[in-house]
Order: C-alpha cells, then sequence, then structure tokens
C-alpha cells in the first residue's frame, strides 16, 4: 500500500514537473519569436538623399539621387519623412532634349523624375552648412517641416550621398566640401542628441571609404562605392543625352533593389555582394564593426522600406464592453452634452453675391500731371497765335 502511494506520488510530481518544463519553454519560445519580431528595434524610418554636383555634365549624380528617391518611397518610406537635396535641377537644364525629366537607364527607359518628386532643398540651397544642420536639428524656427529631418531614438536612417570627392572629403558644389572628421562629429551629435537608433551610410564617390574611417558613433553601417585610392566609374552613356546617365555602383545596388518588396526577407549581406570588382571596377567598401547587430539579421527594408510590424494571430478576441460600463459612460455623454452649450456658426460671407455682383463704379479723376500739361498747350496755342506782343496784357 505505502509502495502504490510512493509510485502515484513519484507519478504526480513527475507530470508536474513536466508541466512546468513545456511551460517555461513555450514562454522562452514566446520571448524567442517577440525578440525576432522586435529584432530592430526601430519604429519609423527615414532617408536623407544628397546630390551635391552642379552642371550638365554631372548629370548621373542627380540620377543617382532620384533613382534611390524613387526606390525608397516604392518600399514605403513617404516623402513626409524623406529629405531631397539636389545640387542642379537637370530636368529644367536648357541642354535636357527631353525637359521634365532625368533617365537613369540608357534609350531613355525609366524616366526617374516623374509627376511627384517633391525636392526640399534644390540648387544653392545645397550646401555643406544646410547639410549638417538637418543631420544635427540645429536650423531656424522658420524652417518648414518638410525641411526638417524629424527623427526620435526609435529612428532607422538612411544617408545617400553621390558626387565627386577624394581622399578624405566630398565636394559641394564644386566650391566647398565636406571632410570625413566633420561628418563623423555631426553623426556623433546625433547620436547624443537620440536622433537615431540605427544609421546606414552610402556614398558613392571616388575614394568613398575615406569617408567612414573617421566614424566612431555606436549603431552605424556604412557602405562606399571604391576603396581609398580608386576611382568610382560611370556607366550607361546615352548619345541622345550626351552623358552618362549613372555611376556603376548605385546602377547595381538599384537593380538589386528592383527585386526587393516591403515583404522581403533579404539581408545587408546581400547588399555587400551587389557589385564585385568585375562589374564596378572600383572595389565596394563596406564598414560593421559599429553596428551592434549582425548585418546577415538585418533586413534591407530595415533602411529601405517603412515595414509596419503587425502580428497576426488566429485566437477570438472580444472587443465588447461590459454591460454596466457601457451604460455608466453613455449617462456620463448624455451630462456633457446637456451641460454644452448649443453650437452656433459663424455668418458667412456672401461669397455668391460677391462674385456676380455688378463692380462698383469708381470716380474719374484726372490723371497726375494732367492740369499743367493742358496749361502748357494752351500757352503755346496763345505764343503761335498772337505772339509775344501781347503778353503784357496777361500779366
Amino acid at each position: 500500500m505505502a509502495a502504490t502511494y510512493v509510485l502515484k506520488h513519484s507519478a504526480t510530481t513527475l507530470a508536474a514537473f513536466l508541466f512546468l518544463s513545456f511551460v517555461s519553454s513555450a514562454a522562452s519560445h514566446i520571448e524567442d519569436q517577440a525578440e525576432q519580431f522586435f529584432r530592430s528595434g526601430h519604429t519609423n524610418n527615414w532617408a536623407v538623399l544628397v546630390c551635391t554636383s552642379r552642371f550638365w555634365f554631372n548629370y548621373r549624380h542627380v540620377a543617382n539621387t532620384l533613382s534611390v528617391y524613387r526606390s525608397v518611397k516604392r518600399l514605403g518610406i513617404p516623402d513626409s519623412h524623406i529629405v531631397l537635396m539636389l545640387a542642379d535641377d537637370m530636368a529644367c537644364n536648357p541642354r535636357n532634349p527631353k525637359p521634365a525629366t532625368v533617365f537613369s537607364h540608357k534609350n531613355m527607359e525609366l524616366n526617374v523624375y516623374g509627376d511627384d518628386v517633391e525636392v526640399d532643398y534644390r540648387s544653392y540651397e545645397v550646401t555643406v552648412e544646410n547639410f549638417l544642420r538637418v543631420l544635427t536639428g540645429r536650423i531656424p524656427p522658420s524652417t518648414p517641416r518638410s525641411k526638417r529631418l524629424l527623427s526620435d531614438d526609435r529612428s532607422n536612417i538612411l544617408i545617400y550621398m553621390t558626387g565627386h570627392g577624394g581622399n578624405g572629403f566630398l565636394k559641394f558644389q564644386d566650391s566647398e566640401e565636406i571632410t570625413n572628421i566633420e561628418l563623423a562629429d555631426a553623426f556623433e551629435q546625433m547620436w547624443q542628441k537620440r536622433r537615431y537608433n540605427e544609421l546606414l551610410f552610402i556614398i558613392d564617390t571616388c575614394q568613398g571609404a575615406s569617408m567612414y574611417e573617421r566614424f566612431y558613433s555606436p549603431n552605424i553601417m556604412a557602405l562606399a562605392s571604391s576603396q581609398v585610392g580608386e576611382d568610382s566609374l560611370s556607366h550607361q552613356p546615352d548619345p541622345a543625352i550626351g552623358v552618362h546617365l549613372m555611376d556603376r555602383y548605385t546602377f547595381y545596388v538599384l537593380e538589386f533593389l528592383e527585386e526587393i518588396n516591403p515583404a522581403s526577407q533579404t539581408n545587408m549581406n546581400d547588399l555587400f555582394q551587389v557589385c564585385p570588382k568585375s562589374l564596378c571596377v572600383s572595389t565596394p567598401g563596406h564598414r560593421t564593426d559599429l553596428f551592434k547587430r549582425d548585418p546577415k539579421n538585418v533586413l534591407i527594408t530595415d533602411f529601405f522600406g517603412s515595414v509596419r510590424k503587425v502580428e497576426i494571430t488566429t485566437e477570438t478576441m472580444s472587443l465588447q464592453q461590459d454591460s454596466e460600463i457601457m451604460e455608466s459612460s453613455y449617462k456620463e455623454d448624455q451630462m456633457d452634452e446637456e451641460l454644452m452649450e448649443p453650437l452656433k456658426y459663424a455668418e458667412q460671407l456672401p461669397v455668391a453675391q460677391i462674385i456676380h455682383q455688378k463692380p462698383k463704379l469708381k470716380d474719374w479723376h484726372p490723371p497726375g500731371g494732367f492740369i499743367l500739361g493742358l496749361w502748357a498747350l494752351i500757352i503755346m496755342v496763345f505764343f503761335k497765335t498772337y505772339g509775344i506782343k501781347h503778353m503784357k496784357f496777361i500779366f
């Protein structure tokens, strides 16, 4: 009898232990799923896209920037979260054989200008000072919202830059330049002011890798089209337009992005491989040591898209309130309505009458100098008729 009791007690204890283990593993699994679900830690996306070159022969730099603009908009980032800076307006350039267009593919296959491009900084507004002010938020209070980077500590930011550069600098407007130290310090200010969660920096210029060598702020991933000492080459010459339409690195990056959709699971490691030296001629580079997450766990859409995090569940959820709560809230609403004064509409202007009424006749007044001119005419006629000998009868 005692042996039977001990056996039953042991079985009960084992069952309880197995049940607790199952519950613990299920909870751990749910936590892992939740951590995977919110692995990026960001709640919104922003993009700052900058073309720093002027003049018609730099057509490709404008096309580079507009092509990235088109891709991020297609993947879900709205214009309200994009700061677009174009140093020249190629669409309206007198040399453009197709006005109001900018093409990124030869034979004029793809117009990246379109009807819905919102340029925030154009022409001489694209300066080093304005660019740094946008990043750090140090802009005048009168600056409109469309020209502000209103990011926070839960924002993932894509910064794309293209133009002419050298070892440690990028030219703006062929008149000034930003150095890699200035750029690194701007990113540090952004981090200290909690203006980003994670930042992806992409630059397409000669010796582009030199621009991210001085970065020291956390959570920054950087890509460049060329190493120090290398040129970044152009691509897609078009005889009809007379210039190259894009740069090689940006062309192959955008070709890769065309295969991405908002639900894509493609990661950053795939982006690192899109333009090998056999295609780009230059050697693209990337830097990930400041970035906390493994690039293979970072989705492309964490920076190029604006995917809303939605969890799908098969469980039934009751959204009906308790009857007593509903009744009390209904009574409170009735009391509020009784206490409120009846709404009165302001008297509107008689627009219809104003539009259809006849214009009021104005009083006529002689124009300025009319009286003086009339007297001069009378005197001239008098002299011609009577001569100067009759002047003594007037004065």
